[in-house]
């Protein structure tokens, strides 16, 4: 095979479809659009949703709830998480990103109490469960909100 032979794969190049260029492309004329009416005009077409004047179905269903636009997500910590740092050290918000243990700080760091902690760490965290607290105490370590 040399480089002037080389070709594309069967059916993997499509030429674009022209539209409104004469007659003999198959798309002149009224380009597709058939004869007036709202989809053949400029700028024609309706918004998604919209049953043509009837009340959309987005609107009949109820609403319920609002969102709290104060609302603060917190990145969630597991205890055996903390289990593969080295006894007596001290865990911040910083170190977790830096290792990948979390990979956006979101509003700060909650630690949890899902799992077992054999390590005497300090834990500095934005917020902690309470059984995640006892647990920490329990392994030796001190927990401390930042």
């Amino acid at each position: 095979m040399k480089l002037h032979e080389l070709k594309p794969t069967e059916g993997s190049r499509k030429v674009r479809n022209r539209v409104g260029r004469g007659i003999g492309s198959g798309n002149g004329k009224t380009a597709g659009k058939g004869h007036k009416g709202q989809n053949a005009r400029s700028g024609g077409g309706t918004r998604p949703g919209f049953e043509g004047g009837q009340t959309p179905l987005f609107q009949r269903l109820p609403k319920r709830g609002f969102t709290n636009i104060n609302r603060k997500e917190y990145a969630i910590v597991n205890l055996d998480v903390l289990n593969r740092f080295e006894d007596g050290t001290e865990v911040t918000p910083a170190l977790l990103v830096e290792v990948g243990v979390v990979s956006n700080e979101k509003a700060g760091i909650k630690i949890l109490g899902k799992g077992s902690i054999e390590k005497k760490l300090t834990v500095k965290a934005h917020k902690f469960s309470t059984t995640a607290k006892e647990a920490i105490e329990a392994a030796g370590g001190t927990s401390e909100v930042i």
